[in-house]
């Protein structure tokens, strides 16, 4: 008699990825927010909007991944702060309009499911959206066996917030005269590593279990230093002050990133060295021999967020996020902008 095939045979183990939702539902309680209405495991995860709290609101979204971060930290085993990542990536551009992130989402999709490693992402997931303050309020695990070699996985995040139509910020009110603000980054944050990688591992044969340059500690764990999460600083500044424009520098770095927000009349003059840059770019830089335009077009350069703020209010808001624990600097401002220049200028 012709044995039964199943999907187990497939590849595809319906009762491991049971087991892994099983174990992260106690875990996401620490992930929540009044507003959810049902726990993981439902068709659609569930959140009433207090409307109340807005008079006419506005919901902002974002999605993203992490890119080829995953690449570290599958070759250092390590998988605890990508989760961090995914949740950073998409709640910074979605305080950058002036939102508060409500819930997230997230995807991963692997060739065969380990679900300690997935536990070790979500528990990252978790982490993220506590420092962020929204919901994880579901998700979905694809195991796709021929389509991801063993031992490797892709993430997918989604969040949802909501703004205040009248205080929706997308960089209209920023005028000539004013000061941008750089509040420091934790390192690469997720964006770059592919030209990272290249320096630093296909060309350079560092080991990434070693110190390399000026760095602390072995170079894969430099490369894993979580994305840093700029809402809660940034939501108790907007209760004070009339911050007139936010940029959060991802992929595209500064040349990029800041013309997204940039009025056509104005321009952003960036004054280079006030600032202190992480040595790990300097390594990127000096082991590839990188032009520095092209440094600050594909790396955040040690400033993960800019904010853009009137001349008056500039002093008070670095005092303020220095109470706040951030390090922030003052590194340029607006200018007015003639038809030759670019949108970005260094001096």
């Amino acid at each position: 008699m012709q044995r039964k095939t199943t999907y187990r045979d497939a590849g595809v183990d319906i009762d491991r990825a049971n087991t892994f939702v099983e174990r992260i539902k106690p875990l996401i309680k620490a992930a929540s927010r009044r507003e959810v209405m049902n726990g993981i495991g439902g068709f659609g995860g569930l959140f009433h909007l207090d409307v109340s709290k807005n008079r006419d609101p506005v919901l902002v979204s974002s999605t993203d991944g992490v890119g080829t971060k995953l690449k570290i930290a599958q070759m250092m085993d390590k998988h605890d702060t990508v989760g961090i990542d995914l949740v950073a990536m998409s709640v910074n551009d979605v305080v950058v309009q002036g939102a508060e992130p409500l819930f997230f989402l997230d995807y991963i999709a692997t060739g065969k499911i380990s679900v300690e490693t997935a536990v070790q992402i979500v528990e990252g997931v978790i982490q993220g959206c506590q420092e962020a303050g929204c919901a994880l309020i579901g998700g979905e695990t694809a195991e796709m066996p021929g389509f991801y070699p063993d031992g490797e996985y892709d993430l997918a995040g989604f969040c949802c917030g909501v703004v205040d139509a009248d205080k929706l910020i997308d960089g209209s009110e920023i005028r000539v005269g004013d000061r941008i603000v750089g509040i420091a980054s934790s390192g690469l944050h997720s964006n770059g590593f592919s030209l990272a990688r290249r320096v630093l591992f296909d060309e350079g044969k560092l080991n990434p279990r070693e110190r390399a340059g000026g760095l602390e500690g072995p170079l894969g764990l430099e490369l894993l230093r979580p994305t840093k999460i700029y809402v809660k600083p940034v939501l108790k500044l907007l209760k004070n002050f009339n911050i007139r424009g936010l940029v959060h520098i991802t992929g595209g770095g500064f040349l990029d990133n800041i013309p997204r927000i940039i009025p056509g009349p104005c321009r952003a003059v960036i004054r280079k060295g006030t600032w202190p840059t992480p040595p790990v770019f300097d390594l990127i830089r000096e082991m590839g021999n990188i032009e520095e335009k092209e440094m600050f077009r594909v790396f955040n350069m040690g400033i993960g967020m800019m904010l853009i703020v009137a001349e008056k209010d500039q002093a008070e808001i670095l005092e303020r996020l220095e109470m706040l624990g951030e390090k922030a600097h003052a590194i340029g401002m607006i200018e007015k902008r003639e038809n030759d220049q670019p949108t970005v200028s260094f001096v």
